[in-house]
């Protein structure tokens, strides 16, 4: 069973903003596109680099060290040099809270 997690406040992320968070010891990149949250590791699939400092243009992210980009909807791999999508993890909204459950969408 999911457990869900706070993390913070709806209005304290606006639409096209982002936030690197942990849950359960994971790094995650939570982005909030269009007033939907999208919550996928933080984790390039290439290197291991870091994509909450990359672009965020439109649903994708790509990684600042090598230009890799994913769909943050998704997960999937839309430009290599990644050939591994990114895992995804489900957000919820509960009484103006934006929360993240512990497991990976499957």
């Amino acid at each position: 069973m999911t457990q869900w997690r706070d993390i913070c406040e709806v209005a304290e992320i606006g639409v096209g903003d982002h936030r690197v968070v942990r849950v359960d010891g994971d790094s995650l990149l939570l982005v909030n596109l269009g007033g939907c949250f999208y919550a996928v590791e933080n984790i390039c699939t290439h290197d291991g680099g870091e994509l909450g400092g990359g672009l965020i243009e439109n649903d994708t992210v790509t990684c600042p060290r090598h230009g890799a980009c994913f769909c943050l909807k998704t997960g999937k791999v839309l430009k290599p040099p990644a050939f591994e999508d990114l895992r995804c993890y489900p957000v919820r909204i509960e009484q103006g809270w934006v929360q993240i459950g512990d497991k990976p969408i499957e």
